[in-house]
């Protein structure tokens, strides 16, 4: 019984300590746990991070519009998507994700990738935590450094703007920032640095949604954007 009791704490610690972790992220330069884990087994790993700031103001708006359209307006997780999703898996045609941004953030954070119904059911509720606690520019920002945007180890916007284009995100076009927001989730399979036509109609597509009126006013509603 006591290897039981302290297994059950064990994880009851592992569950909890995403929470107590969460409010220290306000600050600092937070890693992903695929990161984490490709230096634990030697991968190369590139992440300069760059402030919310720094960043060419067209990224941003192209990875909301493309990613998460609600952003600005849910609290952590998008209930419509979901539910979209949910009736797609019950007719057997999962053609899309219903993850936020925000949701996102805390699965490369504290969670593993990959479909599964327990990561799923850990990713809300702290993706919910996140909102409360952090402000949605440090969401971003967050998202922004951590998420996966090259084909070799490029973690970040930085990394993926220097392998795609070979300059800084902060300088990033317009055409450049939907590409890189084209790539996601998989820039392995896609590229912004050679672009198939597929990924070209992607980037035409988020180019306009980034300015699209509702996304406008977001951003015009959020002055820390």
């Amino acid at each position: 019984m006591r290897i039981v009791r302290i297994l059950g704490l064990i994880l009851l610690v592992a569950l909890l300590l995403p929470y107590l972790v969460t409010p220290f992220y306000r600050t600092g330069h937070p890693v992903s746990t695929l990161m984490a884990w490709r230096w634990l087994k030697g991968a190369p790993v590139s992440r300069p991070w760059i402030d919310f700031s720094a960043i060419s103001p067209y990224l941003p708006r192209s990875v909301v519009g493309s990613e998460d359209a609600k952003f600005c307006s849910h609290h952590g997780v998008d209930w419509d998507a979901l539910r979209d999703v949910m009736d797609d898996a019950e007719d057997g045609e999962v053609t899309r994700g219903g993850s936020t941004i925000t949701q996102q953030v805390a699965k490369n954070l504290f969670l593993w990738p990959g479909r599964s119904v327990v990561r799923k059911a850990l990713e809300l509720p702290l993706a919910l935590w996140i909102d409360l606690v952090l402000s949605k520019q440090r969401i971003l920002e967050i998202y922004l450094n951590i998420a996966e945007l090259g084909p070799s180890g490029q973690f970040g916007a930085e990394a993926g703007s220097a392998y795609a284009f070979g300059h800084s995100t902060a300088t990033l076009s317009a055409r450049e920032a939907a590409l890189l927001a084209a790539i996601l989730p998989n820039p392995v399979r896609r590229s912004a640095r050679n672009p198939g036509p597929g990924v070209r109609r992607l980037a035409a597509t988020y180019t306009a949604r980034a300015n699209a009126a509702a996304l406008q006013r977001c951003w015009s509603e959020n002055r820390a954007f």
